[in-house]
């Protein structure tokens, strides 16, 4: 039975109104999630799952509720070919929590303004929260999305990202038409 822990501050999204959220994962993965919320560690019962990908992906879709996606988004982790990555920004800039909120600043942009250019242009989910920046979507746009973040994380100027995710629109597009 895996155990996942996730921040204790995302124990109410992952249960949701009146356990709303939580019924709603167990009800579309077969599973059973005894969560504490005291330490914030879920156990996953996953013995009615055959599938060993659902498994992994019930693990995931708890994950992103805890790295700051909503259950909704969350559950597209269980359709085929969407998956879920997460990124930590201290391995970019160690664990000073000064460096850690300017590259968050970095990743979200003013206004959100990075944050929401990337889902559009990459075409996948991102959430920041913590130390992580998270992604949700198809391998492409996965990729994509990843780079854009990466290249700011290392120092890229917002426009040399927003010009690469304008580069890559079109294999996104060729991708999801079957060209390549």
């Amino acid at each position: 039975m895996p155990k996942i822990r996730i921040p204790k501050d995302r124990i109410g999204v992952l249960i949701g109104d009146k356990g709303s959220s939580k019924k709603q994962i167990e009800e579309k993965t077969d599973c059973k999630l005894d969560i504490d919320s005291n330490t914030g560690e879920i156990d996953i019962e996953t013995e009615e799952i055959e599938d060993p990908l659902m498994k992994l992906k019930v693990q995931d879709v708890v994950k992103a509720v805890g790295r700051g996606f909503s259950p909704e988004k969350a559950l597209d982790i269980l359709k085929d070919d969407v998956y879920f990555e997460l990124i930590d920004i201290k391995k970019y800039v160690g664990r000073s929590h000064k460096a850690i909120k300017r590259m968050k600043g970095r990743v979200i942009g003013r206004e959100g303004r990075t944050r929401q250019l990337i889902e559009e242009l990459s075409e996948c989910h991102v959430s920041v929260y913590g130390h992580t920046v998270a992604l949700v979507g198809p391998p492409t746009e996965i990729r994509v999305g990843r780079k854009a973040v990466q290249m700011i994380l290392d120092g890229s100027e917002h426009s040399t990202v927003y010009s690469y995710l304008e580069s890559k629109r079109v294999e996104i597009k060729k991708d999801k038409l079957g060209f390549f």
